[in-house]
């Protein structure tokens, strides 16, 4: 899902800084995410040689089989600039198939777009996050947009030779999880269309709820809510 540039931006949060259309169509994304119901779920566990996650450290989670890379929620770093980059032009087809393209601009003014992103997360009004595997190749991006009051907007893409393997859910999982207990958020909300049944089982299963009906880019879609209070209250 891509909302379009504008829709709905920071509503009911008071006067959230206004973030420009290119940044709006590009952080608000549900992509399809075909997780099959009988892949193993990935399960949270502290990476290899590291301490367990913390405000500046990883979340490392365990490989679903052997044929599944490990990977490691990070916060965007501007050294994950090549690696973003890289993911970004290797998936494009399979995004567009889903959401509209991001059309070659975004590509020839990378390094720029990506300043940019760290600048709005050196704010506190976004919180930028990438699944990086144990190579470094990037496999995935979850975002926390228009931080407010309590509240931000959940928007997540996983790489097509991830998809299918719970990446997206326990990604989505270990975000809402640091969100409650770093970030200080007590709500989470989602938007996705009707036919984007990946994305919506995703949602489901961590926690969402629907809140209400949405149209995205001429699509019907829903609204979905995560309350994260009682997952902050148990840590």
């Amino acid at each position: 899902m891509a909302r379009p540039p504008g829709a709905g931006a920071g509503r009911g949060r008071g006067a959230v800084p206004k973030m420009p259309p290119r940044q709006e169509a590009e952080l608000r994304t549900l992509v399809l995410v075909p997780e099959q119901q009988s892949a193993p779920r990935a399960r949270p566990v502290p990476g290899p040689g590291r301490a367990p996650a913390g405000p500046q450290s990883a979340l490392g989670l365990a490989p679903g089989s052997a044929s599944e890379p490990a990977f490691e929620l990070q916060p965007l770093r501007a050294d994950h600039a090549p690696a973003v980059l890289a993911f970004e032009r290797a998936n494009r087809a399979y995004f567009a198939a889903s959401i509209p393209d991001r059309g070659d601009a975004y590509f020839a003014q990378f390094a720029a777009r990506h300043r940019a992103l760290l600048d709005e997360q050196s704010l506190g009004i976004c919180y930028f996050h990438v699944l990086v595997a144990a190579d470094g190749e990037v496999l995935g991006r979850v975002n926390l947009v228009d931080v407010a009051g309590g509240s931000a907007e959940l928007g997540y893409r996983i790489a097509e030779r991830a998809a299918g393997r719970g990446l997206a859910t326990a990604a989505v999982r270990a975000v809402c999880a640091r969100a409650a207990t770093e970030y200080g958020l007590t709500t989470l909300e989602a938007e996705t269309t009707l036919d984007n049944a990946g994305s919506r089982a995703v949602l489901a299963r961590t926690g969402f709820v629907v809140a209400g009906e949405t149209t995205l880019d001429g699509r019907p879609g829903l609204r979905f809510v995560r309350d994260l209070r009682a997952e902050a209250g148990a840590r």
